[in-house]
């Protein structure tokens, strides 16, 4: 016996464009070119399970995508681009208490010689960092720890992302 029928998507000329511009550009991230390859077949009026098929993917992932499109459906194009619509969604959790500066700062702190700062050591520790990034009111608390994550990842590491 089948399941309830999927909600149909009905797509515009423009937003079909766009989402056959996104399937073709060969710089677009694979995860996108696969959602847009959901929304276009759920057009086409196939039902989750088909489409999971068709592309290799899990029936909750094309039920995901096409519950996501079908809740911005109403929003212009204008006012939101098939990229932004096909894009994640913001992740839970804690937001960083770190700002880009005050991060640019840190590592710059850590690219000086200690000696500069009147510290007797050769390099930095995480609780010196620590010390002195809060000395210098860069930050009003951090822990040793984390200091020393961000000299791991920054000052250390100059091929490594500068945030997260």
């Amino acid at each position: 016996m089948p399941g309830p029928l999927p909600a149909p998507v009905a797509l515009t000329a423009e937003e079909a464009q766009h989402l056959e511009a996104v399937v073709r550009r060969h710089t677009a991230p694979q995860q996108l070119v696969a959602r847009a390859r959901i929304i276009l077949l759920t057009a086409d009026g196939l039902n989750n399970c088909a489409i999971a098929r068709q592309l290799g993917l899990d029936v909750e992932t094309v039920r995901l995508w096409r519950q996501r499109w079908l809740s911005v459906a109403d929003v212009a194009l204008v006012d939101l681009s098939v990229e932004a619509r096909l894009a994640d969604a913001p992740r839970p959790g804690r937001p960083t208490r770190i700002t880009a500066e005050q991060y640019c700062r840190v590592v710059a702190l850590a690219c000086e010689a200690p000696s500069t700062t009147g510290r007797p050591i050769s390099q930095w520790s995480g609780r010196e960092l620590a010390e002195e990034v809060v000395k210098r009111g860069i930050v009003a608390a951090i822990s040793p720890r984390h200091a020393a994550r961000l000299l791991k990842r920054g000052a250390s590491n100059p091929t490594a992302s500068a945030i997260g």
